[in-house]
């Protein structure tokens, strides 16, 4: 029976990784190369990709981000409660904090990226018939943007704790209340994602800062633990 458990176990995180693969591999796609190119294409090539890349990219997109979140918390929960693992504890704070920036990512794509480039996509295929214009689709486009390269960003802080989950030590002191912390990552967080929803691209209108940013985040959460945890 352990033997099931673990033969389980590794197959449900091989899945995890092929589809956390498919899904960060379209976010990086998309902003390293698609924004680019279609910020430099003339309108027909425009109109063409919308129309027939976007489905098809936008499909894999979702979908693996929804079978990674549904994957990875699996994985986090059996965890938890077969090996008795504390909440409290250092492996659960480290992993907890990759896998709430991952529901926030994985809640950007059906919530706002997704949802606006679906009317991006139906736009184009009205004026390509001849129809008018769907009013406001460029305010919806950016809102979109916005929240992808907010999920760039998310994915170095996500991808940094699901490593240091297991692999970078940092002992917590029992007479610490890791609540401070929660409510630390909380106000960084909250406030990087309320940009998403209603702010700006600021500092995310260059792939690089937001690369930049991504990294200082990872660095400053970190910090927050050893700071309030040791």
């Amino acid at each position: 029976m352990e033997n099931g458990v673990i033969i389980g176990e590794f197959f449900l995180r091989w899945l995890h990784y092929i589809f956390g693969i498919m899904w960060i591999g379209h976010l990086y796609y998309f902003n390293f190369s698609q924004t680019p190119f279609m910020a430099e294409a003339d309108a027909a090539t425009k109109s063409g990709v919308q129309q027939k890349l976007f489905p098809r990219t936008l499909f894999w997109f979702r979908w693996g981000a929804m079978f990674t979140f549904l994957t990875g918390w699996f994985l986090i929960f059996h965890k938890m409660f077969a090996l008795q693992i504390p909440i409290e504890s250092e492996w659960s704070v480290k992993i907890l904090t990759g896998g709430i920036i991952g529901t926030l990512m994985f809640l950007n794509v059906w919530l706002i990226i997704w949802p606006n480039q679906k009317v991006v996509i139906e736009n184009a295929t009205q004026v390509a018939q001849g129809k008018p214009a769907i009013a406001g689709v460029a305010d919806l486009a950016a809102r979109a943007a916005i929240a992808s390269r907010t999920n760039t960003l998310y994915s170095l802080p996500m991808l940094f704790f699901m490593g240091a989950a297991s692999r970078l030590p940092l002992a917590i002191n029992p007479e610490k209340s890791v609540s401070t912390y929660w409510v630390a990552f909380s106000i960084l967080v909250g406030a990087i994602q309320w940009n998403a929803m209603k702010g700006k691209m600021g500092v995310m209108a260059k792939i690089g800062q937001t690369v930049h940013f991504g990294i200082l985040l990872s660095f400053a959460l970190y910090g927050l633990m050893w700071f309030l945890l040791r």
